[in-house]
């Protein structure tokens, strides 16, 4: 079979066909208990998180190791200004974490790697993170996301003898997967990876390929046309990033994270082996949300790290800083944001340790549990750096560097503000994760009622839904009227001088709730259910706070058992706690109570033009140049800026 001349155009879906193939490539099955779920179910199964899981003695031995060799490294080897001011990470500085072993953390030692565990690797990347989010993002990609993970949970073991122990010590990896017209919709995927003899041919452009511009390797998601012998479908590639056609054509700029080598790659008839493909034709997607499952902890990790250096900043600032008479920490309205963010610090970390010890045992199914501090952390991250900004007053607004020069210290809390204001976007933005999130949380009921629901589905087949939603739900809807959280002296293993057990009975009834209001937005919305972005996105946040808070009190009784600051841990549990429990309210009261039909009346008056004497009395800055650029196929006309670091 030859290559075509001219590459497969791109595909066009309808919106129920998009849906279909997000549908395909998800984890049908759940084999393991997960806690998310059951929370979403209405059933608080505390026992499936405490009490809290410990690494074994040699992990922690190892990964404590290398911690003070990072930290080491860290203090002495990266200079976070420089690399703010010259917008690019030094060749030395990443010279030197490839010999520190920095890029094969995940990676087993049996292909030269660390062998850290999950816990430990979000440590690191928490640690590195700190001293340069660009660092924090570069050795992420890599192993969270590049060729590493889906490696050692698909490939071949050939391919993990043939590429990991480059990975581990010496090759950068990317994964490419976004298209300038394709982000979380991948149903539209235009990228083709045509088969001929022993080979495929590459042929398309992808958008924001984190490490491209330096990799060495490249995950490639690309279109399979179907042929004899050929499933088809969009399906995963190594690709060498040296291989001729490969162009990176820009290294793209950003608000912040300005040591980040994202760039723009372009595949112009690249042949990549058969033997470089990854898992089967057609299973590209599902390696891709697998790999997420685990990899989507790294950002939270690093949105912990970023909490606690919040705290630190406006513990020392706070305390320095003196408005009428006393320290600014003493005066209520700075004070608040003060606890919110140590106590918010506290849960995140709970919720990433956690979630990342679950994940080291293999026990629980945690793809809702990483969602979940996916989201919840990179919201709660902006927050805490937002407050901390507005506690330093003007001189959060200005720069290190001019700080520095007018004689005081470089604290970069305008550089924080800015480099975590992706993590709401990139790896599933919030609005994705809300939709991705509560299609798990309402499996179960999809799973006995769907076909009721489902247009395509005959007269037969639904009735024999109708059966088996209604044994479900005879079973399942008694048990939501009443609980443990009605009992006054239920979870009292909790109770100490601080008591969080009314926050534990709080959790259980608030699921219970949660379970009831999502039944009764089913029954209200049927097959419109999936619309409701503004309820499933309540939903879901109503879920990451319970998720949070749950978290919250397994860790200060953790701390407290093993005797590392437990009474403070309990303080702040119990603030944290407090504070969730006032948000938790208001989403409920928002299910029923918004202005969301409103909202999409005012939708359409602005599209239509209706509202557009409102733009009146101002200029318009933007360049020229088309919203999306154009990416038709073919060879490059721009200079090749991959830049391989040796």
């Amino acid at each position: 079979m030859t290559a075509p001349t001219d590459p497969t155009p791109k595909p066009t879906v309808t919106e129920r066909e998009a849906r279909q193939v997000a549908e395909a490539a998800r984890e049908q099955d759940w084999r393991k208990p997960s806690f998310a779920k059951e929370l979403f179910l209405g059933r608080f199964r505390l026992d499936l998180i405490h009490p809290h899981p410990v690494p074994a003695d040699e992990h922690v031995q190892r990964g404590e190791e290398f911690l003070a060799k990072l930290r080491d490294f860290c203090e002495t080897h990266i200079d976070s200004a420089r690399i703010e001011r010259e917008a690019r990470i030094p060749d030395e500085t990443i010279n030197g974490l490839k010999e520190l072993g920095a890029l094969g953390m995940k990676i087993d030692t049996k292909y030269g790697g660390l062998g850290l565990t999950q816990v430990y690797y979000n440590k690191a990347l928490a640690l590195v993170g700190t001293a340069s989010p660009a660092i924090g993002a570069l050795l992420s990609a890599h192993q969270s996301i590049g060729v590493p993970q889906p490696l050692k949970l698909f490939g071949t073991q050939e391919q993990r003898d043939t590429f990991l122990p480059r990975c581990a010590r010496t090759d950068i990896s990317a994964f490419l997967l976004t298209e300038p017209d394709v982000g979380s919709d991948p149903a539209r995927l235009a990228t083709t990876a045509v088969p001929d003899g022993d080979d495929y041919v590459l042929d398309g452009v992808k958008l924001w390929t984190t490490n491209g511009v330096v990799a060495d390797l490249l995950v490639v998601m690309a279109r399979v046309p179907a042929s004899e012998g050929h499933k088809g479908g969009i399906t995963a590639f190594v690709v060498e990033a040296a291989s001729e056609g490969v162009t990176v054509e820009n290294r793209n700029a950003f608000m912040g994270l300005r040591g980040l080598e994202n760039g723009v790659t372009r595949l112009h008839r690249v042949r990549v082996p058969a033997a470089n493909r990854i898992g089967p034709e057609g299973a590209g997607l599902k390696i891709a949300l697998t790999t997420l499952n685990t990899g989507r902890l790294s950002l939270p990790a690093m949105c912990v790290g970023a909490g606690k250096w919040c705290l630190k900043i406006a513990r020392e600032w706070s305390g320095a800083r003196e408005q009428w008479g006393k320290p600014v920490a003493l005066h209520e309205a700075v004070g608040e944001k003060i606890s919110f963010i140590a106590a918010t610090t506290f849960a995140l970390e709970a919720v990433v340790d956690l979630s990342s010890q679950m994940a080291d045992e293999s026990r629980n199914d945690i793809r809702i549990e990483a969602a979940l501090a996916k989201l919840y952390g990179s919201e709660m991250a902006w927050l805490m750096a937002d407050e901390l900004v507005q506690i330093r007053g003007g001189r959060g607004f200005e720069t290190a560097e001019s700080l520095k020069e007018r004689g005081e210290r470089a604290v970069p809390a305008e550089q924080l503000l800015r480099d975590l204001r992706i993590n709401r976007i990139f790896e599933g933005s919030t609005e994705i994760m809300h939709l991705l999130i509560a299609r798990e949380a309402v499996d179960a009921h999809l799973s006995v009622a769907g076909d009721l629901i489902d247009p395509d589905k005959s007269l037969s087949d639904k009735a024999r839904a109708g059966a088996n939603a209604g044994v479900f739900y005879a079973k399942w809807l008694p048990r939501l009227v009443a609980g443990q959280g009605q009992l006054p002296g239920a979870y009292g293993a909790f109770r100490r001088q601080v008591d969080l057990s009314p926050h534990l009975r709080y959790v259980e009834r608030s699921a219970r709730r949660l379970a009831r209001s999502t039944f009764y937005a089913m029954s209200r919305w049927q097959g419109r259910m999936e619309t409701k972005q503004g309820f499933l996105g309540r939903i879901v946040d109503i879920g990451a706070e319970l998720f949070a808070m749950s978290a919250a009190c397994v860790r200060a009784e953790h701390l407290r058992v093993s005797g590392d600051h437990g009474r403070e841990a309990y303080q702040l549990a119990d603030a944290f706690c407090r504070q969730s429990r006032i948000r938790v309210e208001e989403l409920f009261g928002r299910l029923w109570d918004n202005t969301d039909d409103l909202d999409r009346k005012v939708v359409k008056g602005v599209l239509s033009g209706t509202y557009a004497w409102l733009e009146d009395g101002i200029v318009d800055p933007s360049g020229e140049g088309p919203w999306i650029a154009d990416t038709t196929p073919g060879p490059s006309t721009r200079e090749n800026v991959h830049r391989p670091i040796r």
